[in-house]
């Protein structure tokens, strides 16, 4: 299976951040990697090869070097994307003939690309296990619900530029009076508990549109979730494959980037100095070796960037412009919503020289403002070289998004490249 196919296949399985963060368990502890416990004490050994999970949405994987570490080589990327999320109670019936789902928008998402195609449901259910709460894994992997738009002739103006109410006009349809109760059985037969042990859940709407490579020359590929998915399965893809040198080579996942990081599963929690911190201590590092590798150490941190649109080129920046399928994008900000540098720039830069991957460069225009991303969050806790890296992509946060096929293979080289060169040295 070649690099592509692998991600599809991979995207297929992810629906939400808890499904992804499963998945990378399961890769990592088939490259020999050992979970680490947050509740538990931390022993490690030189060599080895160690993942620790927060909330079953976020992930930080390390390699320990055979004899002491003298800096962190850091790639974060994140698990969520946006969506639709049930409400705790989600049954809503309708005209005394349907049963609608209760839902709230998480994240930015174009909601209009939600409409009229089959949708699914997964996430995660809190269950009752005796005297103890357990999480239970949920895809219902088939066509569950939809919402319907209103047609034209009720909504002339649908056309001109029509104002979603996510209250109103985004509410799924999941059958007709009778099928009262019958989702949570559902749900509750697909996490193999009875319905009265479902305590609480983290449910999500997911597109059921299949992967597809298409184009001349099979030049795109369109599935759901490639922001942020095409960035984290490439970092874990290439660390699981990378083998490190003196440094300790770090591989971070989070979750909630699309709604601002501010969890405890988050960039901007202390999961990933928590982790270095208590590494360091298990290897017998003082307070100011940990402090030192952190200084000494580089960050890139990887979500996707936006290609130019073919129908509206004018919104780009007419210099600094990119597209699919040529490589890797560094993303600059004047007011550092990117954390690139000139420093972060010219030293990755050389590591995809280096290693045979072409690089462009991303700003947007001055009188539009862009978005931001886990690297300034990361820095604020963790602070060190860091670049604000992606690859190129339409449609970002649709309900299908569309990206390069040649573009994940870039990533995973030069993040390999990152994690096994001696990086240039800053003067």
């Amino acid at each position: 299976m070649d690099c592509l196919e692998r991600f599809l296949t991979f995207a297929e399985q992810a629906p939400t951040a808890f499904q992804a963060i499963a998945l990378f368990r399961k890769e990592l502890e088939e490259k020999g990697f050992r979970e680490l416990r947050e509740a538990d004490p931390w022993l490690v050994d030189a060599g080895g090869r160690y993942y620790v999970v927060r909330n079953g949405s976020s992930l930080i994987a390390f390699t320990v070097p055979q004899s002491g570490f003298s800096a962190f080589r850091i790639a974060a990327a994140h698990s969520d994307s946006p969506a639709f999320k049930l409400k705790p109670c989600f049954e809503d019936p309708a005209e005394g003939a349907y049963i609608r789902l209760n839902v709230e928008k998480y994240g930015g998402m174009i909601m209009s690309t939600w409409l009229d195609r089959p949708l699914s449901i997964a996430g995660r259910v809190i269950v009752r296990n005796g005297d103890a709460v357990e999480s239970r894994l949920v895809d219902l992997d088939r066509d569950t619900v939809l919402i319907p738009n209103m047609p034209i002739h009720f909504n002339r103006q649908i056309n001109d530029g029509y104002a979603f109410n996510p209250q109103v006009d985004l509410l799924p349809l999941y059958g007709e009076a009778g099928a009262s109760g019958k989702l949570m059985e559902e749900i509750a037969e697909n996490a193999g508990v009875k319905k009265e042990d479902i305590l609480s859940h983290d449910l999500f709407l997911y597109s059921r549109q299949p992967a597809s490579v298409w184009g001349a020359d099979d030049a795109f590929f369109s599935c759901q979730r490639i922001d942020d998915l095409e960035c984290a399965w490439g970092a874990v893809t290439a660390f699981a494959d990378s083998e490190g040198r003196d440094s300790v080579n770090v591989c971070a996942v989070f979750d909630n980037e699309e709604v601002g990081s501010g969890t405890k599963q988050g960039a901007d929690s202390g999961f990933l100095y928590d982790t270095l911190t208590r590494l360091g201590f298990a290897l017998g590092a003082s307070d100011g070796e940990i402090r030192a590798a952190v200084a000494g150490g580089f960050m890139v941190s990887a979500d996707n960037a936006h290609a130019v649109h073919p129908n509206h080129p004018e919104k780009y920046d007419k210099q600094n412009r990119v597209y699919m399928n040529r490589g890797i994008v560094i993303k600059h900000n004047a007011n550092q919503k990117y954390t690139t540098d000139a420093v972060s720039d010219a030293v990755f830069s050389l590591v995809c020289e280096k290693a045979g991957v072409p690089v462009q460069h991303f700003t947007n225009r001055s009188d539009i403002p862009g978005g931001s991303t886990l690297g300034n969050i990361s820095n604020s806790h963790v602070s060190m070289n860091t670049v604000d890296i992606g690859l190129a992509q339409l449609a970002m946060h649709s309900a299908c998004e569309t990206a390069g096929t040649k573009d994940p293979e870039y990533l995973i080289s030069a993040l390999k490249a990152f994690w096994e060169q001696e990086l240039p040295i800053v003067k």
